[in-house]
């Protein structure tokens, strides 16, 4: 069967393969002793052919560009509309469906679909560059509608893990990194907007979900109410399939194999501390998530309903900061932005401690999700702009990516292990506000090294 990407009519080129190094060395020895014109030839035919694996350069608009970015919207919909809406469903199971399960064991469902999501693109990001985005994308978008379905069966705890933990965060690695990486080929100077864009369907998918939720649990019961949300997962996977498939004769050409693991990355420098920044700043992003629902009742007295909408709100203060944050790193750089919006919501985060009434509750959730959503948008965009090659791209993405994986693993369990009780019975948040406000910080201050770094090796001005 002909893989997407392949063409039918010319071989695969592989310069790597040991039939292009024989061939490449008998015909040097047999041209011993011929002339300079014969070894261009052989010097210019080895370049074509290397040149026939690489991409053209990206047309940077038109309308199969924007098609990709409205396709990608409408996967992230679905990829991390779950994620950043499991406040809802924690809660439901802590009180309901698992209520004999301890709320930590509930808590790695969650954390390990979101670490799959991330993890699973160290195989996406190389199957992309050899052509097998059709393949992943029909996997993919099957695996989330599938598990969502199973979902609505479950009973048990170890239902639930293996339907909305394994199998949906499968689905969502295999869609996570291809998604971008198509869209990083089709732009080069609005990359960091469309980026954004696509991105903001992160919040709209939360806030759709979250709210179908609250409105349908108690009317039709958790099993229909998980399947209408699987409906318009279904919905969305269905419309994103011709939008993300327009134009994509531009990939289907010979492209030079992949391995997935890409040698060359760990020697170079700039990956290295982008995937430190990451690592470091996705250690606190994800906390004022999980969190906001449980401060808003146990510390400041909001009922469930009240709590549920402040997330709503960051989730909603999300969508706009990701489509401005786009916008800004269009004209200042996305190393930039990336590193003001971390370093402000790193003190934000901080400034949370200070917080003791609902309303200034509501304007941090929303501010939160305003300025954190640039921590998730923006790194794609600024790797992009420092990947030596671009058709390595989805392979150098899915292998930081998959490092930083394990802070989205980690990061919100550390935080729930310093959270203390006071002797009144009260909850005391200081450890989980501290963990968020000192990892941003930190990763802005990588930032500013990482900002520096690629300033002087790409020779470039402050907008990076």
């Amino acid at each position: 069967m002909r893989r997407y990407g392949e063409s039918s009519r010319e071989p695969h080129v592989n310069e790597s393969s040991t039939g292009w190094h024989d061939e490449e060395k008998n015909q040097a020895e047999s041209r011993q002793g011929s002339d300079a014109h014969d070894t261009i030839d052989l010097q210019s035919l080895k370049a074509q052919s290397l040149a026939g694996s690489q991409l053209p350069p990206p047309p940077d608009g038109g309308l199969h560009a924007w098609l990709k970015v409205f396709g990608g919207f409408l996967v992230y919909i679905n990829i991390w509309g779950f994620t950043l809406a499991y406040g809802t469903f924690q809660s439901y199971y802590t009180f309901a469906l698992l209520q004999d399960e301890s709320p930590s064991a509930i808590s790695w469902i969650g954390t390990v679909q979101g670490w799959l999501l991330i993890v699973v693109g160290v195989l996406s990001g190389p199957l992309f560059d050899l052509g097998y985005f059709r393949s992943m994308l029909y996997t993919g978008n099957f695996l989330i509608v599938f598990g969502i379905m199973m979902l609505s069966l479950c009973k048990t705890y170890w239902q639930v893990f293996l339907a909305q933990g394994i199998c949906m965060g499968l689905g969502a690695g295999l869609l996570y990194i291809p998604s971008l990486a198509l869209v990083g080929i089709w732009f080069e100077k609005k990359r960091a907007m469309a980026f954004g864009i696509v991105m903001s369907g992160i919040a709209v998918g939360g806030v759709i979900y979250i709210i179908m939720f609250d409105q349908l649990i108690d009317k039709a019961g958790f099993p229909w109410t998980i399947r209408a949300i699987g409906f318009v997962a279904l919905a969305c996977a269905l419309l994103s399939f011709p939008a993300l498939l327009s134009g994509s004769s531009m990939l289907a050409r010979p492209r030079k194999r992949r391995a997935l693991f890409d040698a060359s990355a760990v020697k170079d420098k700039l990956f290295i501390i982008f995937t430190f920044c990451t690592f470091c700043t996705f250690l606190g992003y994800i906390v004022p998530y999980f969190y906001i629902p449980t401060f808003a009742q146990q510390k400041l007295g909001a009922s469930q309903s009240v709590s549920l909408y402040m997330l709503i709100g960051a989730l909603a203060g999300s969508f706009f900061g990701r489509i401005g944050s786009g916008v800004l790193a269009h004209y200042i750089g996305s190393i930039v932005t990336w590193g003001l919006c971390a370093l402000s919501s790193g003190i934000l985060s901080l400034c949370w401690i200070s917080i003791e009434t609902q309303a200034s509750f509501i304007a941090f959730s929303v501010f939160w999700g305003f300025l954190s959503a640039a921590l998730v948008t923006l790194p794609s965009a600024a790797f992009a702009s420092i990947s030596p090659d671009m058709s390595r791209l989805g392979t150098r993405i899915g292998m930081s990516w998959s490092v930083s994986s394990i802070a989205t693993l980690i990061g919100s369990p550390i935080a729930g292990a310093l959270l203390k009780t006071k002797s009144n019975g009260e909850t005391d948040f200081l450890g989980p506000q501290l963990w968020s406000g000192i990892c941003l910080i930190v990763g802005s201050a990588l930032l500013l090294v990482f900002w520096a770094v690629t300033k002087k090796k790409l020779k470039k001005g402050w907008r990076i």
